[in-house]
């Protein structure tokens, strides 16, 4: 039995998963927390906060994050291909900075905006 604390709303139940034979959610207060730890078992998905590297001495690295989730098994190798990208025109915040990343159809976008 594996043992989580959902963080889907503020209750921050503690559930325990039984997935031996059938995924059992025991401890979760609402629907929201059984359908998140069986996610969470089953393939899960992350949120990715990380940096480019740009040309304007000003703003050497410019932030980016996942427009939603990606599977967690796929974050190291997202970071590959982010580690690759500079930047060399000027961006606003919320502009896609790489479409689609990985085929997780899930867009990579900035969250400042740059002037080159």
């Amino acid at each position: 039995m594996e043992e989580i604390i959902c963080i889907v709303c503020p209750n921050g139940c503690h559930m325990q998963i039984d997935g031996k034979e059938q995924i059992k959610v025991i401890g979760n207060l609402c629907k929201r927390g059984e359908e998140f730890a069986i996610q969470e078992l089953t393939n899960p998905m992350r949120s990715l906060t990380t940096t480019v590297r740009t040309t304007s001495k000003d703003m050497p690295m410019l932030p980016v994050r996942t427009k939603g989730e990606i599977p967690k098994s796929k974050i190291e190798e997202a970071m590959m291909v982010l580690n690759k990208i500079e930047i060399s025109n000027s961006v606003t915040c919320g502009e896609v900075i790489l479409k689609n990343i990985l085929g997780c159809d899930c867009d990579i976008i900035a969250t400042c905006s740059l002037i080159i």
